[in-house]
């Protein structure tokens, strides 16, 4: 696991409202999120459970999991699986952390009253590379088949300079149309897709004035959340794995 020290945030006994803003920063960044604090912890979905008040830890995962931990065991005593979305809010003397599944529909939702501690670390885990692939393996499964991307596409150039950074691929669709491909070795959130977007209107801005630049990102999947994004947005989606060769 590699940490930038700088995208480390930490709260010993914050108030509800310093709690609730440092939660909801880590979420919007794709941190991994951890809040330990007096709670309650509800599930709601196609049964649905109550653990009364105790000091538990929280840990939200930038995949969409949630888990929850008291201070015996190895397994939370509650969880969601990735996939979901997170969404923190405050409720009078209350902050509830929500983690929400649409497919099935089921909500966790965690009260906490008292907020000891609370964290946020942006990381990345390089061993995981030998595992699903790099964003390289994914760069050269489309540059050497560019119809995984879809039909006819053409790719021009790779890491193509725009003023909001390096686009990872540039190429042209069927009817000769600019594409930006961002490619994500592993799940993305909202994240990703501000990224993407960034990339768009630079890209439009350096072109001439009508010009229209199509927007995909590639991934194995996507957070609810972020599909919906790439829907408000006109941004595409394209679901590929990258195999290592």
């Amino acid at each position: 696991m590699t940490i930038d020290r700088a995208s480390v945030t930490t709260f010993e006994d914050p108030t509800l409202d310093t709690a609730r803003d440092a939660i909801a920063d880590g979420i919007d960044r794709g941190a991994l999120v951890t809040v330990f604090g007096q709670c309650t912890v509800d599930y709601e979905g196609r049964a649905s459970s109550r653990l009364e008040a105790g000091d538990r830890h929280v840990m939200c995962k930038p995949d969409g999991a949630t888990l929850v931990h008291t201070d015996e065991g190895q397994q939370p005593v509650n969880w969601q699986p990735p996939g979901c979305d997170h969404g923190v809010r405050r409720v009078d003397d209350v902050l509830v952390l929500e983690s929400v599944r649409s497919t099935p529909d089921e909500r966790l939702l965690v009260h906490f009253c008292d907020v000891l501690q609370v964290s946020a670390f942006s990381g990345s885990d390089e061993n995981e590379l030998t595992v699903s692939g790099t964003e390289e393996d994914l760069r050269q499964r489309i540059l050497e088949e560019p119809d995984l991307l879809e039909p006819d596409f053409r790719p021009l150039a790779t890491e193509r300079d725009t003023p909001a950074g390096a686009v990872d691929i540039y190429g042209e669709d069927a009817t000769g149309r600019a594409v930006v491909v961002e490619l994500k070795r592993r799940r993305v959130g909202p994240d990703a897709v501000s990224q993407l977007r960034r990339y768009v209107d630079a890209l439009e801005r350096d072109l001439h004035a009508d010009a229209a630049v199509r927007g995909i990102l590639v991934a194995p999947s996507v957070t609810d959340r972020a599909d919906r994004l790439l829907a408000d947005h006109g941004l595409e989606f394209v679901s590929l794995e990258p195999t290592p060769r």
